[in-house]
């Protein structure tokens, strides 16, 4: 298989976000779509919002570049608004 890109570089993540799962009360989980938030998207929710770090603070402290966090973060966002606004099963998992 041909390499595209560059390699993903490695990203810290200070806690396990792995195999967390909600979803709407009072549904039937197999009646409900699912949003997948991988590992690093959480660690960026975790920094910028829960501990209130700015987005170069957090990109360090994940090692990366705070153009690559900026992304994390924003696709965080769009996903768990979606699953909040749509009643969606909200899955964290780690990439693979």
């Amino acid at each position: 298989m041909p390499f595209c890109g560059r390699r993903r570089k490695n990203r810290n993540i200070a806690a396990d976000h792995s195999e967390i799962c909600f979803k709407p009360c009072g549904v039937r989980g197999e009646n409900l779509k699912r949003v997948i938030v991988y590992e690093d998207e959480m660690e960026a929710i975790r920094l910028s919002d829960y501990e209130s770090l700015y987005q170069q603070e957090c990109a360090d402290k994940m090692n990366i570049s705070r153009t690559t966090f900026s992304r994390l973060i924003e696709s965080a966002r769009r996903k768990i608004a979606d699953s909040l606004l749509h009643n969606k099963i909200l899955e964290v998992k780690g990439r693979e």
